[in-house]
């Protein structure tokens, strides 16, 4: 059986879970879904980042240690997740042991490879981005990312010869294109590499919290070199059990903010070419949020709360808003009423209208039994044309982390099929019992663009899914294996008892 493996980056714990991160875990959620209903063994992992001196110092200020901070920030992810009904099959925590092995056998790799020396760092670092510096890479004097002020910093260090990997690391990203995207992204990489990579620092001995480098009891690893390490040992890299990083790694995807992109598509992979591990076969970097055009901070007060959100709209309009309202990799704004204008046009509107008027019909003309089709007319196939075209566009665009792209494919097959309404005018066929056998193929027809239709928003909206499900009377379930047999056209059979529900998506009547 062919594998896939999704991650989330591993969040940091100084702070609780807001937009930001369930954009991210979301996103790899719909990508579990969908490649299990593509009849792959999936492994979707997420987790926490929990270590490093921005963690120390917010424990210092909360009078607490840092693992009890850890401990508590750690959980309010695992409730956002449970809440947001997010399927993942591991959640690591780099405080775990079975971490600290698999980022312990990571360093002997490296420098068994001759790719770590003992030195002297001095230069710049920003503590809440966890990121070192160079004086042209600051904006106005301070973080280029954060916009906060950073520190200089005089310590011992153990150094990785990341210089080393530079051509290697730029033939990879020529020959492999998928390696990051969107291209965009890949092409800030390719330049940023093109630059000259130097050596990296990777131990601090100004602060205790974290892992230590083996051999040492006062270099720190520096704690990107830990997080990114999640990856392998959450499978059991550096472990005895090591089955799961046999099947699974190299990862499908690792799906990243773009603020972490250099740590993600330059460190990374230059780490696992001097352990002679694999390397993912795609990072992907997302945009960020706005907020009615502003930027997200805390100094704003402006953060979208995802528990605030899901509870006045629900959880499955949220789950499709945030994925269909703006191209993944670009930023994008959320905006209240953009989210209220998509429920009570695209949700409730165009799809739950649609299941609706059919179920509604269905009950009324053929007493809920869907008949076989008859023969076929133009109208007809240009529905069924547009239903093939629209799987056709989920499939590409589902390869390439398009979630807007796929859910613009579904709601246009919806349209058509709400437009297949009015042409064919099912109320009117009714009336005359001659039309009899071509009402049942209209009628035939719309129930099996629907069950498709129930398909393919699946890893979207699953629950959504299944209401629709039980409505059209299908056997099994919407998320059933293989997608390719499902959607193939006719896969209704005649004389399935169609009934009519609840709305599936209720209007927003919001000032």
């Amino acid at each position: 059986m062919e594998k896939f493996y999704v991650t989330t980056p591993i969040y940091y714990v100084n702070d609780v879970p807001h937009i930001g991160h369930a954009y991210t875990t979301l996103a790899a959620d719909v990508l579990a879904r969908y490649h299990r209903l593509a009849g792959k063994e999936v492994y979707f992992l997420t987790g926490t980042d929990e270590h490093g001196q921005k963690m120390q110092r917010a424990a210092e200020l909360a009078g607490i240690t840092p693992q009890e901070l850890a401990d508590k920030n750690s959980e309010h992810f695992k409730e956002l997740w449970r809440y947001m009904k997010i399927g993942n099959d591991d959640y690591v925590r780099t405080t775990e042991a079975r971490h600290k092995k698999g980022v312990a056998e990571l360093y002997k790799r490296i420098e068994a490879a001759g790719d770590v020396y003992l030195g002297k760092y001095e230069g710049i670092y920003c503590v809440p981005c966890e990121t070192f510096y160079t004086e042209l890479q600051l904006k106005d004097g301070k973080c280029p990312m954060c916009g906060r002020p950073v520190e200089k910093v005089s310590e011992p260090s153990y150094f990785f010869r990341m210089s080393k990997y530079q051509d290697k690391l730029l033939e990879h990203i020529e020959s492999h294109p998928r390696f990051i995207m969107p291209e965009s992204r890949r092409n800030e990489i390719k330049s940023f590499v093109e630059m000259g990579l130097n050596d990296l620092s990777i131990s601090r001995v100004s602060f205790n919290w974290g892992i230590h480098v083996p051999g040492t009891t006062d270099h720190v690893l520096y704690v990107w070199v830990d997080a990114l390490t999640n990856y392998i040992s959450a499978l059991g890299f550096g472990q005895e059990d090591d089955e799961k990083y046999n099947k699974f790694w190299p990862a499908g995807v690792h799906l990243i903010g773009k603020d972490i992109l250099r740590h993600h598509a330059v460190i990374w992979p230059c780490l696992l070419m001097s352990a002679g591990l694999p390397l993912p076969e795609t990072v992907f970097a997302h945009g960020w949020w706005t907020n009615d055009g502003q930027k997200m901070s805390k100094s704003l007060g402006n953060f979208i709360n995802p528990y605030e959100v899901i509870e006045k709209y629900g959880l499955e309009p949220f789950r499709y808003f945030v994925l269909r309202e703006i191209p993944f990799g670009l930023d994008g704004d959320f905006s209240y009423q953009a989210l209220v204008g998509r429920i009570n046009s695209d949700l409730a509107n165009d799809l739950g209208n649609l299941l609706s008027r059919t179920a509604g019909m269905a009950g009324k003309y053929v007493g809920g039994i869907i008949p076989a089709p008859g023969a076929l007319e133009d109208v007809d196939r240009d529905l069924i044309s547009q239903v093939e075209t629209s799987v056709t566009e989920v499939r590409a665009a589902m390869a390439e982390c398009g979630f807007s792209r796929t859910l613009t494919s579904i709601w246009a097959m919806i349209s058509r099929a709400n437009k297949y309404v009015d042409q064919t005018a099912p109320f009117t066929l009714a009336k005359d019992p001659e039309k009899k056998e071509r009402l049942g193929t209209v009628l035939y027809n719309l129930a099996e663009c629907l069950r498709i239709t129930a398909i393919l928003i699946s890893p979207f909206m699953p629950e959504s899914a299944e209401k629709m499900w039980e409505q059209i009377g299908a056997p099994g379930k919407p998320s059933d294996p293989p997608l390719a047999d499902k959607v193939k056209w006719c896969g209704l059979k005649a004389d399935t008892r169609m009934t009519k529900g609840p709305a599936l998506f209720p209007r927003i009547e919001d000032k």
